[in-house]
């Protein structure tokens, strides 16, 4: 079998363990801000702390000994505009807080039955279109065109800087994961961010070194869910006309492996909207979250996992304009039926 071909079949594996452990471990950014912020004990934030931790030394690494050349990936490109990105940032974590998850999450919760995760997915697909290619694309184009500025430099230099600040961040990272709280399943929550930190770094070689040809090289990418979701929807409808790409099989591997996970834990049951108001929410969650990630060229793995590993300035103002987003949507929630409903939190 060529190497090419291998691609997706490592994107698949890569997403069945991904689904595994995010349903076991309940893996999620907003989940673990929700939890920093209502004071409430548990090592939700502390696994993603240590997701990003392990995600930044396993980048290094491979980009180091010349496995991975992240400066082809997206999140190095020599421009970018001020006002997308923090724009979308923000609509992206408002809209992540309003249907209580990510993309990657929403995909876990659909693959052990909830299908309240079955419209925020669509909605975000289709968000996430209309924006790149659709009909709100010229307008997207219209407004970079304006705002995109070319930094004079796009990211931490490289040599001893980069290193420097690599595990500098990842001590730092790590220090703060391994912090004890009240009470919380440390050992699992703990262990789950160590993998997906490691899933991202697997990631990039799979793209950049078995993925790595002269003549039809695949993109250096890693795991981001946005745009893949998007790319999922359309190859189910138009399959003969698109060719199965890793962040497709990543988005299957993660709804097999929660599946899988689900059934076998007896965690598998079918769920949905509880009321009117409650649907209304997660279709505009999963719109926003769509819109804003197109914008913002990433999702809360796709820029504060993957693009915060290769230590681009334009992933942090994305990943910090989502915390911050998803600050709004939680300080506004409060008590609503967001955060008074016991079933709407479990998600």
């Amino acid at each position: 079998m060529p190497q090419l071909e291998l691609v997706p079949w490592a994107g698949l594996a890569i997403g069945v363990v991904f689904g595994v452990c995010g349903q076991i471990t309940g893996f999620c950014l907003h989940r673990g801000l929700r939890e920093y912020w209502s004071g409430r004990a548990g090592y939700k934030l502390h696994a993603y702390a240590l997701a990003l931790a392990v995600a930044l030394a396993g980048t290094h690494v491979a980009a180091s000994l010349g496995l991975a050349d992240i400066t082809k990936s997206m999140y190095m490109t020599p421009s970018f505009s001020w006002l997308l990105l923090p724009v979308g940032g923000l609509m992206f974590g408002y809209g992540m807080g309003l249907s209580n998850g990510c993309g990657a999450r929403a995909l876990i919760l659909l693959g052990q039955g909830n299908l309240r995760s079955f419209v925020v997915l669509v909605c975000l697909g289709i968000s996430a279109y209309i924006t790149l290619t659709g009909i709100a694309a010229p307008l997207r184009v219209l407004i970079s065109d304006f705002t995109t500025f070319s930094p004079t430099s796009i990211a931490v230099p490289q040599g001893l800087p980069r290193s420097l600040t690599v595990w500098i961040l990842v001590a730092a990272l790590t220090l703060f994961a391994l912090r004890p709280r009240e009470s919380g399943q440390r050992a699992t929550d703990l262990t789950g961010g160590a993998i997906i930190g490691l899933l991202v770094a697997a990631g990039w070689l799979v793209t950049g070194w078995l993925g790595a040809d002269d003549f039809e090289p695949t993109p250096v990418a890693s795991l981001t869910f946005v745009g893949p979701i998007g790319d999922t929807l359309h190859y189910a409808m138009i399959a003969t006309g698109m060719s199965l790409r890793f962040g497709i099989t990543v988005v299957l591997g993660v709804l097999v492996g929660s599946f899988l996970a689900a059934v076998l834990r007896g965690r598998y049951r079918i769920e949905g909207f509880e009321s009117a108001g409650q649907m209304s929410r997660y279709i505009a969650g999963g719109a926003l979250m769509g819109a804003g990630g197109a914008l913002a060229l990433g999702c809360s793995i796709g820029q504060g996992l993957t693009g915060l590993s290769t230590l681009a300035y334009s992933s942090m103002v994305s990943a910090f304009a989502i915390v911050v987003g998803a600050r709004l949507a939680w300080a506004g929630s409060s008590g609503s039926i967001m955060t008074a409903s016991p079933t709407v939190q479990s998600t």
